[in-house]
């Protein structure tokens, strides 16, 4: 008789999956996805749209009958119309783009030396293996069963991972803003603010105009301009503090989600050196229920210092709008465009990874005095 073979490769040393209790506690992205999306979804988008869409009869009155008409000044009349529909267009330009481009596809596997998915058997998937261990929180999503690149984020609202996940846009079709679109959406952003500010500045100018020279003007052109004036004014002063917000984000190299959740450190940060003095058993991560108030409190302030992706004004900048190819610049004017990168790895502040260690063991020395 033939002599049974022992297999080529033994499950038997694997750790067994992690319980459910544990992968809800070290991983609070994974949450019960929502409902598909309804019809009732995409109500703030019809808003939006509305809301661009709604000056453009009265600024036609205004620019007719004020610079075509009264001034008799062609020329302003030609400069007002190209620039105000110009950035007309880019702001449409870069919605259809949101709503259009994925935001950031995770890939379903990385095959080594470029193989394609399909050529890989069972042996080799397993052979090839991930350094990342699954277990680890914020490398490996339990809800998509995939693993999780650097800054990747689960979103329960669309079901998925998203690349460099910013945020969940209600407003924008109810759609993720990642590593595909945040730069169409800093460029929807932008175009809307210039668009806004400039339409008040010519309004004003012929609400100043009707106020000196009533005589000269009719009726109606005047409650024209005072609503444009009005109207763009409050848009200017809602979005413009939001563009500014952005401009921070990417200046220091953070995301919405990096900015907002400061225990997302602790994903990152290395092993503890000790368990506390008092005796409680931190996990590793460490979870935020776990830590005491003066812990907490440290995570904190070093959320403000720790910029683990930070590599300077210019570096920074050159990730959500720069460009590889030539005249890439016109792509960028015309529809933002994506970030630079496959999405999957990004430079490194070289400090983070010596602060971040510091912090490891500013957290167990912190309590000791108490």
């Amino acid at each position: 008789m033939s002599r049974e073979r022992p297999p080529l490769i033994s499950l038997g040393d694997l750790p067994p999956p992690p319980p459910p209790s544990y992968a809800a506690a070290h991983d609070d992205e994974e949450e019960k996805d929502s409902p598909p999306k309804r019809w009732y979804h995409y109500l703030p988008l019809v808003v939006v749209i509305i809301l661009l869409l709604a000056p453009h009869p009265s600024l036609l009155i205004v620019l007719v009958r004020y610079h075509l008409l009264l001034l008799q000044a062609p020329g302003w009349f030609a400069v007002h119309f190209a620039f105000t529909y110009t950035l007309s267009f880019l702001v449409f330009s870069s919605l259809i783009v949101i709503l259009a481009r994925d935001p950031g596809p995770v890939p379903s596997s990385h095959a080594p030396d470029g193989a394609a998915d399909d050529d890989l058997d069972i042996t080799q998937a397993l052979l090839s293996g991930h350094d990342d261990d699954m277990t680890s929180p914020g490398k490996w999503c339990r809800k998509c069963w995939a693993p999780k690149p650097p800054r990747t984020h689960h979103c329960s609202s669309c079901g998925r991972c998203i690349l460099k996940m910013d945020h969940h846009c209600a407003w924008l079709g109810n759609v993720c803003l990642g590593h595909r679109t945040y730069t169409s959406f800093l460029h929807f952003l932008t175009c809307t603010v210039a668009l806004s500010a400039y339409i008040a500045v010519i309004n004003i100018r012929a609400v100043y105009y009707a106020f000196t020279n009533p005589l000269s003007i009719d009726e109606s052109t005047p409650i024209h301009c005072i609503s444009l004036s009005f109207a763009s004014i409050v848009i200017t002063m809602v979005i413009g503090p939001f563009l500014l917000y952005h401009c921070y984000l990417i200046s220091t190299n953070q995301t919405t989600l990096e900015s907002l959740s400061p225990f997302l450190l602790l994903r990152q940060i290395p092993p503890l050196p000790e368990h506390p003095a008092d005796g409680r058993k931190l996990s590793y991560p460490p979870l935020e229920h776990e830590l005491s108030y003066n812990q907490r409190r440290l995570v904190r302030e070093a959320h403000g210092q720790i910029r683990q992706y930070d590599i300077g004004l210019r570096g920074n900048w050159s990730q959500v709008i720069g460009w590889d190819r030539p005249w890439g610049w016109v792509h960028r004017i015309l529809i933002g465009g994506s970030g630079k990168g496959d999405g999957l790895s990004f430079p490194r502040n070289p400090r983070a990874d010596e602060m971040l260690s510091r912090l490891a063991t500013e957290l167990v020395d912190v309590d000791k005095d108490r």
